[in-house]
């Protein structure tokens, strides 16, 4: 680093990423000092609108906390209620949930890499340009987008807050006709991901490297775990999910009103690419293929290869849910499993006190909702630890290594470079806002 750099950098609401943060970065004499972001949304206080309310409703309270991840929220608010009581559900019903969590995946994943990314690696400012100089690949990305909204129509009435996931399963059933449809939908889908992939081949991610921790679901089946598993780590760290605390280990910084998590190092990464660096080996072969084209070998220590890593796991999205819908279309859906619920009960399910835990793989990482509920199966205590909040310590490390390697490259070049390392975790940052500071005064 040349002692005579100097550099104010200071963006103001990140432009192509959910929610609220700034980055600051201030070099003296070649010097690196601040080097943050800053979560300045507000807290929601997502726990305290879960106390009081029935286990039966949580699910379509929290699927309002993101209207991305609305469909893996309800899945984890669901797997934390089930847990807490004690309920098992079947394995028609694990089945369509993961179908659920696959067509939220793809949904999620396919806007970052056109609308969020594809932009910066293009060379445009947004999205918008590209529908003068990319319309095909503008119409393919509102395309791609449509039929994952088409499909969680079909399973659950609607993708932002589904409303027939439920606990105990769901209140409507998939029907021949419905499985059909999807079939077609995703079948005729995979025109328009060949065509991502090859797109993506051509595109050149910016080259840098920071060796962390990586944390996601890990299981000892074959299957790529998204919906059900232990809590793992690349430093071969192995829990239950009951100890989730133990994993994420919050603690606050006073410039983010988002909390920050640690694990065996200073930091760590969660999402699609920890979820490849730590089970690629149980993707679908598609997917597989798609990986060894784009150039994974065991691991991939760049951060912006977290939209690469994404691609991939679109593609297992679409093969994986194609053939749950094949298997079930060879041996039928029984609609016996229907729930039939009102507002605050199910009496098909018996309710006890307890405490339970959901760990799913959203699309940005791994999202816990833990649940104490009374014998009335009534919410006494709530916590939710989302994604982002999980990275946006890994965040700011990275930043610190990048910036002393780029400041040559000077100050507008360095600004962008820090603009796409945050856009490359594809950070929901309204979800992760839990921490207020409260003074009071006499």
């Amino acid at each position: 680093m040349s002692k005579k750099v100097n550099m104010n950098i200071k963006v103001e609401y990140l432009t192509r990423v959910e929610g609220h943060g700034n980055i600051v970065v201030n070099v003296k004499d070649g010097s690196l000092g601040a080097c943050r972001l800053d979560i300045v949304e507000a807290p929601r206080f997502f726990e305290g609108m879960l106390r009081g309310r029935s286990i039966f409703e949580a699910q379509h309270i929290t699927s309002r906390i993101c209207g991305i991840c609305a469909c893996g929220h309800s899945l984890s608010s669901i797997q934390a209620a089930e847990d807490a009581i004690g309920f098992k559900p079947s394995q028609q019903t694990i089945d369509l949930r993961k179908l659920l969590l696959h067509y939220e995946i793809l949904d999620s994943h396919i806007l970052h890499i056109y609308l969020l990314v594809a932009p910066d690696l293009l060379g445009v400012p947004s999205f918008s340009p590209l529908i003068k100089t990319h319309n095909a690949v503008v119409r393919r990305a509102l395309r791609m987008k449509k039929t994952c909204n088409d499909v969680c129509d079909i399973l659950v009435g609607r993708h932002i807050h589904p409303i027939s996931s439920v606990v105990g399963g769901f209140t409507k059933l998939p029907r021949e006709k419905d499985l059909e449809a999807m079939h077609k939908h995703l079948t005729d889908m995979r025109v328009d991901m060949d065509e991502t992939v090859q797109l993506a081949s051509t595109l050149k991610f910016p080259e840098f490297d920071r060796e962390t921790e990586y944390v996601g679901l890990v299981s000892d089946d074959n299957e790529y775990p998204l919906l059900m598993g232990d809590i793992g780590s690349s430093d071969g760290v192995r829990m239950k999910k009951k100890d989730y605390k133990k994993i994420t280990n919050e603690f606050i910084v006073p410039h983010s009103s988002a909390k920050h998590a640690k694990l065996s190092r200073e930091s760590y990464a969660t999402g699609a690419l920890a979820r490849l660096n730590l089970n690629a080996k149980k993707l679908h072969p598609k997917a597989k293929k798609v990986a060894d084209a784009l150039g994974f070998k065991t691991k991939w220590t760049n951060p912006y290869l977290n939209t690469a890593a994404q691609l991939v796991e679109c593609v297992h999205c679409i093969e994986d849910s194609i053939a749950i819908i094949e298997r079930y279309q060879k041996k039928g859906i029984n609609h016996n499993e229907e729930v039939i619920v009102g507002l605050n009960e199910n009496k098909q399910i018996p309710v006890k006190a307890g405490n339970g835990v959901g760990a799913v793989e959203v699309p940005r990482g791994i999202l816990f909702h833990n649940y104490e509920v009374d014998k009335d199966g009534i919410i006494k205590n709530a916590n939710c630890i989302i994604p982002t909040n999980q990275n946006v310590n890994n965040i700011e490390h990275d930043m610190k290594k990048l910036v002393p390697e780029i400041l040559d490259k000077g100050q507008e070049k360095v600004t962008l470079a820090l603009e796409m390392l945050v856009r490359a975790y594809d950070p929901c940052i309204s979800c992760s806002a839990h921490f207020l500071d409260v003074k009071f005064v006499k």
